[in-house]
């Protein structure tokens, strides 16, 4: 036996009381089985990881491509994608905690509690899906029908997504399990992004959007003698789009399949033996209550809202601000291909240094590069530069969040030892702030595109049109940055709170397996802690 483990089996002593450990002692030899029991090979943790790619390339191309997807080929003026975007971004925060709620009344079955979501939700997901990308031929519904679908697609998408998330808390009991298949999520989701980056990306690069030299001439233009040849190339263009649309929707099918057949959910032994009807409202309390929780949350809001700020103007920003219109999906390539190779970087770095510091140090990377971004001229070779650059900060927000929700909820656990399926709740309430402040940046954004001049299908924007998008892909997510990691020095679990919490809750699981975990014992536990 390692060194490290008999030191853990020791400090867990000093935590818990004598009737707990005495009735929970087992020889090294069943520990070692239990132990062995709870972890997961490498195909477990691909087929796991590997559901985390449907969310990830539907979001990537729908945060990357939706807004000027409605403002140059579906032709939504500013003000309709403004309330399309909004209203879908704010619909799809509303969702998380309905789905959570549901989910948490949910029973167990053959399949488990979770699974039999993220197998119905496909189907209709991939519908709703490609019919955001389709453009009807009338044009007075066409809001209704972006809006629809749009909001339809965020619900379906949820109902896969939130119990994909709360699953990290079912496939494994060890710490190090989890966090190692978070780490093989995470490296899954960012490649993710790079697929969905790469297949929109490049196939509706193959297709030219046509744009109008003169604004003040676009009537005469599309009206005149080259109307035809502008339609032709328009409905190339929207092709693109249900075909980029076909293949994405392909990829979700696939990898919910993957997860359904690979992974198996895993019940708590002292949730099988303990666990009692909790309403849901009383489980919000307790969560939202929950101040580790809330600081968590409260610092992730505003990074993470950096970062959307980042991804749902980048497009337009490439192409009018720094005039690289046929360049923007390799920049965001490069970008997303750069995250790839550093999660596994900073999955070593959080082991080695602690989560907080990686938090710091990673998330605190994207300033310079951001500083950098605003102050230079138009280059194409720097901006390529400061793309990969920027990928590694992106690869830190990605894994970061994820990573350090389980120590919250195993925090939560100790604290209320008899109060069980508030996973959902957890995951679900910090999807639900992001998700909402996504939403209100998207329509801000948009609006103040109305309100400087942006013009539909302009081959170039007025002056204030640029200035506006490098304010939103520059300055104010630095702004953001800064503010989030402020919040984070109030987070209170480090490695040594996390370490308390790993081997006290090994005790208790142990006492669980064992003899069952009695009311009295529990409730002793939870006031030693």
């Amino acid at each position: 036996m390692a060194k490290g483990e008999g030191a853990e089996s020791g400090s867990a002593a000093g935590l818990l009381p004598t009737g707990i450990l005495q009735a929970g002692e087992r020889p090294v030899q069943v520990k070692k089985e239990s132990k062995k029991k709870n972890q997961l090979s490498i195909c477990n943790k691909l087929c796991y990881a590997v559901g985390g790619a449907p969310y990830q390339v539907t979001g990537c191309a729908l945060g990357f491509f939706l807004q000027i997807y409605l403002l140059d080929v579906a032709q939504v003026d500013p003000f309709s994608a403004s309330i399309i975007l909004f209203v879908g971004r704010a619909w799809d925060a509303i969702t998380d905690p309905l789905v959570g709620f549901c989910i948490s009344k949910s029973p167990w079955i053959r399949l488990g509690r979770l699974m039999p979501w993220i197998i119905f939700s496909t189907p209709l997901a991939i519908i709703a899906y490609f019919l955001i990308w389709f453009v009807p031929d009338f044009q007075q519904g066409q809001t209704l029908w972006y809006l629809l679908f749009y909001c339809l697609f965020e619900t379906l998408v949820t109902c896969f997504h939130v119990p994909y998330s709360a699953l990290t808390m079912f496939i494994s009991t060890e710490q190090s399990e989890r966090d190692s298949a978070t780490a093989y999520r995470m490296t899954v989701e960012v490649l993710g992004t790079v697929l969905g980056t790469a297949i929109q990306g490049q196939i509706v690069g193959q297709a030219h959007t046509p744009c109008v030299q003169d604004a003040n001439a676009s009537t005469v233009a599309l009206e005149g003698a080259n109307r035809t040849q502008s339609a032709t190339s328009l409905r190339e263009t929207q092709n693109a789009y249900l075909l980029a649309a076909g293949v994405i929707a392909s990829i979700y099918v696939i990898c919910a399949v993957i997860l359904t057949l690979g992974v198996r959910e895993q019940r708590e032994p002292y949730e099988t033996q303990q666990a009692k009807p909790m309403p849901f409202f009383r489980g919000i309390r307790l969560v939202m209550s929950h101040g580790p929780y809330i600081k968590l949350i409260a610092g992730f809001l505003f990074t993470s809202l950096a970062f959307m700020l980042v991804e749902g103007n980048f497009a337009l920003f490439c192409t009018y601000t720094l005039g690289f219109r046929n360049e923007f999906q390799n920049l965001l390539l490069a970008i997303m291909f750069s995250a790839t190779v550093t999660i596994p970087i900073w999955q070593w770095f959080l082991t080695r240094f602690g989560k907080k510091m990686a938090v710091y140090i990673g998330i605190s990377s994207a300033v310079p590069f951001l500083i950098l971004v605003a102050l230079m001229e138009s280059n194409l070779i720097v901006t390529y530069v400061v793309a990969v650059a920027a990928g590694i900060s992106v690869a830190a927000a990605f894994l970061l969040p994820w990573s350090m929700l389980p120590d919250v909820i195993d925090d939560f656990h100790l604290k209320q030892p008899h109060i069980h399926g508030t996973e959902p709740i957890f995951f679900s309430f910090y999807v639900f702030f992001t998700k909402f402040a996504s939403g209100v940046s998207l329509g801000i954004s948009t609006l103040s595109l109305d309100f400087t001049g942006y013009q539909t299908r302009g081959c170039s924007q007025p002056a204030p049109v640029k200035f506006t998008l490098k304010m939103l892909v520059t300055m104010a997510p630095i702004v953001l940055i800064l503010i989030g990691l402020l919040l984070f020095k109030l987070y209170p679990i480090d490695e040594e709170k996390r370490r308390q919490n790993k081997k006290a809750l090994q005790a208790l699981r142990e006492e669980a397996s064992s003899s069952g975990c009695s009311d009295t014992d529990s409730t002793e536990l939870a006031r030693i802690l």
